[in-house]
């Protein structure tokens, strides 16, 4: 492991040696409380939550997760000083980083931990790195391969991981393609049927944890008729993958005679979140998902196949939200921290999207309360403000795109950005 930075190392012997006798004799250290930041490092909460930045600029972050001691592993999108993955650490319990190691060269957006393990992915493969006793990766360890050569055509490249509760590890694989069009993105180019694509991404493959250097032939294709999914988690209490879709772009743009005007499909299709099983089909590129009509409809540039297609065997989404927001995390809730109405419900960081001009949305953390696996009522905004302003003009000028959700061992909510590499602290009352 690369140190990038060691802060409050002691410099004096005798000072160390009180130092550990001290440590000894309490057989724990003193904590610090943790607060919020003054200002709620600028996000607004319901009342009784609070945030604080644990870290500032640290790269691109994507997804994150944080250890039982609460040291926090973010995989950036691109490495940094050599480095795709961090390991921030908070040495007096403050809440605050202060300091920093780095390991892995190389891209990509997944990361998990389960048992001794922590996994990883870059665009194309899937790595496994041994933790020892402090949970921590050991020091020049060259991870193991779990699954290698998935496809990676750089449109939605992210290889998005989630494990379950038998073993099994599951990765999202994006089409690389918006509606599969003979043309890609091409107004007036009809889609293709069948659509190749779907042989080797556009949904969810399974995998085994504990397997080595295993391919496509080694794995299942678990669900299809997904796009792209950047956010994905297991529910415990459902025993199921639910995962959330990113819909497909340019309705507004090559079909506004269809959509009602700008201010109508803008919002469509929608975003959706689906519980997924064994041969599940979410019916992309042919059906996309009307959230006002609740209804499933067929694509535009499927039209003239429309008699040997049917909605019939596509999934309903078990939330759909507005268009073009980009969710690209997806949190089920187990902690304590957080009030009843919290437990075992979903957060989704939403990153905003490049396609909803000239209203940009997105940019928030929102709630689903969900009940025996679920969901028991309606989404809401739970934290935003990340932008910076009430509403930007194009997602490059928000200061803060929210892109990975984790909790602590204190029931913490973790939040990554990927626009000014900042890791939020989400509390609740007096820590």
């Amino acid at each position: 492991m690369q140190h990038m930075s060691n802060l409050g190392s002691l410099k004096n012997s005798s000072l160390a040696a009180l130092f550990m006798l001290a440590v000894l004799v309490s057989c724990k250290p003193s904590a610090k409380t943790v607060v919020a930041d003054e200002d709620n490092a600028g996000l607004t909460l319901p009342e009784g939550f609070g945030a604080l930045k644990a870290a500032d600029s640290v790269g691109k972050a994507r997804h994150l997760v944080v250890n039982a001691n609460g040291d926090i592993f973010v995989k950036l999108e691109k490495p940094k000083d050599g480095s795709g993955i961090l390991m921030l650490s908070d040495g007096d319990g403050d809440g605050k980083v202060d300091s920093t190691a780095g390991f892995g060269n190389y891209d990509g957006t997944g990361i998990a931990m389960k048992g001794d393990y922590l996994y990883a992915s870059s665009n194309t493969d899937v790595f496994r790195y041994k933790l020892n006793e402090h949970q921590h990766v050991i020091d020049g360890q060259k991870p193991d391969t779990v699954v290698s050569g998935l496809i990676d055509r750089r449109q939605h490249n992210s290889k998005s991981i989630s494990l379950d509760e038998a073993g099994n590890i599951y990765v999202n694989i994006g089409a690389y393609s918006n509606a599969c069009q003979i043309q890609d993105r091409t107004k007036g180019s009809p889609g293709m049927l069948p659509c190749p694509i779907l042989d080797s991404a556009g949904g969810i493959w399974q995998f085994k944890a504990e397997g080595i250097k295993q391919g496509y032939a080694d794995g299942v294709h678990y669900a299809t008729g997904l796009r792209n999914v950047v956010g994905l988690d297991w529910n415990k209490q459902a025993s199921a993958l639910f995962v959330m879709q990113h819909g497909r772009d340019n309705l507004q743009d090559f079909y506004p005679e269809l959509f009602g005007g700008p201010d109508v499909s803008v919002n469509l299709p929608a975003e959706t979140m689906y519980e997924v099983h064994q041969g599940t089909n979410a019916g992309w590129p042919y059906f996309f998902y009307d959230q006002d009509k609740k209804q499933k409809v067929l694509n535009p540039e499927y039209e003239s196949h429309r008699a040997a297609l049917s909605a019939d065997s596509i999934a309903d989404p078990a939330v759909a939200f507005p268009g073009h927001l980009a969710p690209n995390a997806l949190l089920f809730y187990t902690g304590n921290m957080f009030p009843e109405k919290y437990r075992n419900g979903a957060f989704i960081a939403f990153h905003g999207s490049w396609n909803r001009a000239p209203k940009q949305e997105g940019f928030f953390v929102a709630f689903v309360p969900f009940k025996n696996g679920k969901p028991n009522g309606e989404w809401e905004v739970f934290a935003k403000g990340f932008a910076g302003a009430e509403q930007v003009e194009s997602p490059g000028d928000a200061k803060h795109r929210p892109t990975g959700l984790a909790q602590g061992p204190d029931g913490s909510l973790y939040v990554s950005d990927d626009a000014g590499g900042t890791i939020y602290r989400i509390i609740y009352g007096k820590q």
